[in-house]
């Protein structure tokens, strides 16, 4: 890990808080212990990652992150429900401050996400008969494929606003440009030019002008200093986790009777990226819960992170 990296991860950990995080941290108490470093999962990838710490704590809940995003999506609701749990979250490899290995290296596929959820689980040595695990986007089917093989690595999965199936009738054009050549390339480097529309705008789309919102200042400051690092963009990590995606669905699809660690699956009425039929599918399927949110995007815990927290209590009961 560079000097420079660990610096800028402790320089957003000092940013101030937005009035959003302000008013969680009001309800939740002072007591937790809040902390932003970084963990070795092998010596290929370290993670940045958060922890924060409750003096009793009822159980852990995982976060992660979708893309652009980076772990600081995170603060507000970390703050908010660290009274009573352990709170975790870390940036996949290619996002935030983590490592962004050569793609001939680490191929970013689903499949590999997975085994580094895996292994951030062992080494920060959560006690997954108490944990919680809310992901979503590209995090959520790397969760679903280790649950395939490891069906107590969590008491209860959250996933929502993702593809779970090669239904590219679903998705948003670009998301399935992505999906094999001669359209991957391209997009890719469209999206690499107009990096700053995207991290201005994408939690903004499909939205109407009254429900359209704000990200809190550190949470833009940490995604967009975070878009390119060690020659690797988090487009380029988005591009490649795509070239297997088709394959990794299928795989999903196909083993769905092995899936028996208990799900939720969460959507945004108005996603425009990964349409809502995808998780009224996915929940028929394996007969799970669906909650449909009204007025809500691709970014529920961004738009309404307050459900987030009530979700993830009730999960816990």
């Amino acid at each position: 890990m560079s000097k420079d990296r660990t610096a800028n991860a402790a320089s957003v950990a000092a940013t101030p808080s937005s009035h959003t995080d302000e008013a969680f941290a009001s309800a939740s108490g002072e007591a937790a212990q809040d902390a932003v470093d970084f963990i070795e999962i092998n010596d290929l990838l370290t993670l940045r990652r958060k922890v924060v710490r409750a003096p009793a704590p009822k159980g852990t809940v995982l976060f992660l992150h979708g893309f652009p995003e980076t772990l600081m999506v995170w603060k507000g609701i970390a703050t908010t429900l660290a009274h009573d749990y352990d709170v975790h979250a870390f940036d996949w490899p290619g996002y935030g401050q983590s490592s962004r290995p050569a793609f001939v290296r680490f191929s970013y596929a689903p499949r590999a996400y997975a085994q580094v959820l895996k292994a951030y689980i062992e080494r920060a040595g959560i006690d997954r008969s108490k944990l919680v695990i809310y992901a979503t986007d590209i995090a959520a089917l790397p969760v679903l494929l280790l649950a395939l093989d490891e069906p107590t690595i969590a008491r209860q999965i959250i996933v929502g606003d993702f593809a779970p199936f090669d239904r590219p009738q679903y998705m948003w054009e670009n998301l399935q440009n992505l999906k094999a050549e001669p359209t991957a390339s391209p997009t890719r480097a469209y999206m690499n030019k107009t990096s700053d529309e995207i991290l201005q705008n994408v939690h903004r789309r499909g939205l109407s002008p009254v429900e359209q919102f704000d990200l809190p200042i550190e949470v833009q400051q940490d995604m967009f200093h975070s878009w390119s690092l060690d020659g690797v963009t988090s487009a380029d990590a988005f591009a490649h986790y795509y070239a297997n995606f088709t394959r990794d669905q299928h795989h999903l699809e196909a083993n769905l009777d092995r899936l028996k660690t208990p799900v939720k699956v969460i959507w945004g009425e108005k996603d425009i990226y990964i349409a809502r039929e995808m998780g009224i599918e996915f929940a028929g399927k394996i007969g799970a819960k669906l909650d449909i949110l009204p007025e809500i995007g691709h970014f529920p815990h961004l738009q309404n992170p307050k459900h987030t927290v009530e979700e993830i209590i009730a999960s816990s009961r």
